[in-house]
């Protein structure tokens, strides 16, 4: 794994709301390591999304369009039991 690309990632999660934080940062510690690249990929690309939005997600008011990042968001909502 590459501690740079980690890193990066870690301080990008550091959103607008401690529950976003720990939601996101919770994500990269327990599940990026273990999934393929083109998830990974992913994951980078929703760090890119405005946290009111990503709210939205994470508390299935409103669903992303990109099916990869739906994948994500799911995996965070049963994971917390959302």
């Amino acid at each position: 794994m590459n501690d740079a690309r980690i890193k990066r990632l870690r301080w990008r999660t550091r959103r607008g709301t401690r529950e976003l934080d720990a939601l996101f940062g919770g994500w990269l510690d327990e599940c990026f390591a273990s999934v393929d690249e083109a998830q990974q990929q992913a994951f980078d690309e929703l760090l890119d999304v405005q946290d009111p939005d990503l709210w939205d997600w994470v508390m299935g008011h409103a669903r992303p369009e990109r099916a990869d990042w739906q994948a994500i968001i799911d995996d965070i909502r049963a994971r917390h039991r959302l």
